[in-house]
């Protein structure tokens, strides 16, 4: 899907922070050793989630909606779902599936920032903190 509107992108939001997050969950089943970890994971997913909806909501206008504010390919944007018994090829996994994330938000927050302001700014902090407090443990 071509993604044109804030409520598009908000809605590839939604759908990676959920994929991501149950993904994490299977891995707290898979691997209890690190099971706190991974179902932290999949609650912040959720909360960025939140995050990026209530920007979304706080702001959004008619006249912005109506500007087409991105200009992005969904299928650029997809997850790895197969499974492993290897800890380091999940961990692997999941690092790109964080990686994909990252990029996603980092471009709907380019290419919203000429119309909006708060919605660029959300993206903008979960990228900062997914690089600053993710990527490290699961590298």
């Amino acid at each position: 899907m071509h993604l044109r509107t804030a409520s598009q992108a908000l809605a590839v939001v939604e759908d990676l922070e959920e994929e991501s997050a149950a993904f994490y969950e299977q891995l707290a089943e898979q691997y209890p050793d690190h099971g706190e970890e991974f179902t932290r994971f999949a609650a912040e997913n959720r909360r960025y989630y939140d995050q990026i909806a209530r920007a979304y909501y706080g702001v959004i206008t008619d006249a912005i909606e109506g500007g087409f504010a991105f200009d992005m390919e969904t299928d650029d944007y997809t997850f790895d779902h197969s499974q492993t018994k290897d800890p380091a090829a999940a961990a692997r996994q999941a690092l790109t599936n964080e990686e994909t994330i990252i990029a996603f938000y980092t471009e709907a927050s380019e290419q919203s920032r000429s119309l909006m302001a708060d919605l660029p700014r959300a993206f903008d902090q979960v990228v900062k903190r997914r690089k600053r407090t993710r990527l490290p443990k699961l590298e």
